[in-house]
């Protein structure tokens, strides 16, 4: 079992940023893409970003320009560096590690609360 700790919400003013870290309990290189996910009250929880094995990257359009996704292999981390934050950002943000075997399910870690308001 492979344990994900985020670290890093917090409230911040619009505008401003947030760096979320996810440390992994394994080799991160293991997973087949690595990831965070958001949830807002009465929302479903959706992609904001994700990290290949192979080191590509994905965005959710409303976060494209703003939010970089980022991994440290040594230290079995991967980091949202959040700019420009909006207050339809604020949700509660969860690490997840996608595995490679077939209808497996990811890992996910307990979530972040990030809050923007003025």
């Amino acid at each position: 079992q492979v344990q994900l700790v985020e670290s890093g919400g917090g409230l911040v003013q619009p505008g401003g940023s947030l760096r979320l870290s996810c440390a992994a309990s394994g080799s991160i290189i293991s997973f087949k893409a690595m990831g965070w996910s958001r949830q807002a009250p009465g929302k479903q929880r959706e992609l904001v970003a994700e990290i290949t094995s192979g080191g590509s990257t994905n965005y959710a359009d409303s976060v494209k320009g703003r939010f970089t996704i980022s991994r440290d292999i040594a230290k079995n981390t991967v980091t949202l560096q959040m700019n420009s934050l909006k207050p339809e950002d604020t949700a509660v943000y969860y690490c997840y590690a996608d595995r490679y075997a077939l209808g497996s399910q990811p890992f996910w870690g307990q979530g972040t609360q990030v809050t923007v308001s003025s």
